[in-house]
């Protein structure tokens, strides 16, 4: 089993949602969070003063999925989520060593 962690621009969400339900992948979680990369951030103008704004806001999915599923997650939140603009986002991917489902007990992959 592997985690698969994608940061992406908020507005792509249901786009990634919609495609990861179409290759079968239903269980995810969406968190919003702010940070930067390459983009670092950017200026604004507020009532004639000059802000930084360091930290952009991006949207997190956490998904653990078998791994014989995770290539072709990575493949369609690529596709889903890519604008070909600089803050498209990054995924990671790492061992899960265990997964158990808290109503059932079940463990493993049955869990997921």
């Amino acid at each position: 089993m592997k985690k698969v962690e994608a940061i992406i621009k908020p507005f792509k969400l249901d786009d990634v949602r919609e495609a990861l339900s179409g290759i079968g992948i239903t269980g995810m979680t969406a968190i919003e969070v702010k940070g930067f990369g390459r983009q670092k951030g950017h200026t604004e103008l507020y009532r004639g003063a000059e802000y930084v704004v360091d930290f952009l806001p991006k949207v997190k999915l956490d998904m653990v999925v078998s791994e014989d599923q995770v290539e072709r997650c990575i493949e369609t939140i690529t596709e889903a989520a890519r604008t070909g603009k600089i803050g498209d986002g990054k995924i990671f991917v790492t061992n899960v060593e265990q997964v158990v489902r808290i109503r059932t007990g079940e463990t493993g992959p049955e869990a997921i």
